[in-house]
């Protein structure tokens, strides 16, 4: 393992310049909520404290953390706005594949994502699900077709669903079927200015609403060999193991909107003072057996987490579970706060329904819970099974 992905947590980002950035970020969120628009904003202010960057090796300028230090600073993020968070998190989990001994890319290509990075805060995110096809996790093959042309490059021609970011990438990879006898899985490093594609403003979800995951269509877009960086057999296992990051960071993220979910409601009790109580809501008895609660299940929840970072290299379902207990604690943190709040948590003058409407997109993203719960019962019933009794 590469020193990217298991170094120890340690402090990377300016601390006093990372508060004023976090305080600013959080500001626009509810402005990006309402409109819907990638968060310029918010990523110019990241810029300029080298965020983008942060995983990126030291031998090309950037901040040489790991898993361990992007956790903490996503979960920061997550907590100021999520959207934002999401976005990042995709960047710092493509720059540790990059890390990883199994990454296929050649090394001038990981060189010009990392400087890019570094000079100017470059983003990238892979482009890979279809609404067809769904998540790759699941299995199948892209629609999106790659066919080699007599120059030696490809065209690339399909859509590609929830592309997060997207407005704000300078770089993005490209999943796509080879139009050849045998088939193969092919993926391609693409450059914003690479013509033959377009953006459909097609995301309207719920929420994560300024995550900027939209749809994107390729006709007849032309790109250079030399820009493709992995090919694979159909059916074949992904090079992967460099992405162990994404369930961690995804969990960090949701625990971001936990902790601004217990922040707010605490606040709010403090300063509720209804007239005939006399005193805040912070000093009825009930109050303090809810929030230990919400205390308790957002512990629990950064503890599994940090667990799963520190037992990375380990393999086992850690990270997976960080990601579940994590999504699914957010929500049950969101709800628990609506109940005690009643009306005033669900007025849009104050953040508590944007981070329940958040915390509720969770539940879409890999690894999904339904299969991950599966693959923890048949792990447990296999190994309870009695002698001589097949699993």
């Amino acid at each position: 393992m590469t020193a990217g992905l298991s170094a120890p947590a340690r402090p990377v980002l300016d601390e006093a310049r990372f508060e004023e950035t976090l305080a600013f970020v959080a500001s626009r969120a509810e402005y990006h909520d309402l409109t819907g628009e990638f968060p310029f904003d918010s990523f110019d202010a990241l810029r300029r404290i080298g965020a983008p960057a942060l995983t990126v090796p030291v031998e090309y300028g950037g901040g040489g953390a790991g898993i361990a230090e992007a956790v903490e600073v996503i979960e920061r993020i997550g907590a100021a706005d999520p959207s934002v968070g999401l976005i990042l998190q995709w960047n710092y989990t493509n720059h540790l594949a990059l890390q990883h001994p199994d990454s296929p890319w050649p090394d001038e290509l990981k060189a010009e994502v990392f400087r890019t990075a570094v000079t100017e805060g470059a983003l990238i995110n892979g482009l890979a699900v279809e609404r067809e096809l769904g998540s790759l996790s699941r299995g199948g093959v892209p629609a999106t077709t790659a066919t080699r042309l007599a120059d030696g490059s490809w065209r690339i021609d399909g859509e590609k669903a929830y592309a997060t970011g997207i407005s704000g990438l300078r770089w993005f990879t490209v999943t796509a079927t080879t139009a050849e006898p045998s088939p193969r899985v092919a993926t391609f490093l693409f450059e914003r200015d690479t013509p033959g594609w377009r953006v459909e403003r097609t995301w309207d979800h719920l929420g994560l609403r300024a995550s900027d995951t939209q749809t994107v269509v390729f006709e007849n877009a032309r790109i250079p060999h030399a820009r493709l960086v992995d090919v694979r057999d159909p059916g074949g296992k992904p090079r992967g193991a460099g992405r162990v990051a994404l369930p961690l960071l995804l969990a960090a993220n949701y625990n971001g909107v936990a902790v601004a979910t217990r922040d707010w409601l605490v606040r709010y009790l403090h300063t509720r003072v209804p007239t005939a109580l006399g005193a805040s809501l912070a000093t009825v008895p009930r109050f303090h057996d809810r929030v230990g609660e919400i205390e308790a299940q957002l512990q629990t929840s950064r503890a599994v987490l940090r667990q799963a970072v520190a037992t990375v290299e380990s393999g086992g379902p850690l990270p997976g579970l960080a990601k579940h207990v994590a999504t699914t604690t957010a929500i049950r943190i969101t709800e628990s706060a609506l109940d005690l709040t009643g009306n005033p948590g669900l007025s849009r003058s104050r953040p508590l329904e944007r981070h329940h409407r958040n915390a509720m997109v969770g539940r879409i993203h890999t690894p999904q819970s339904d299969l991950l719960l599966a693959n923890l019962g048949k792990a447990a019933l296999a190994e309870g099974a009695p002698e001589g009794v097949p699993a």
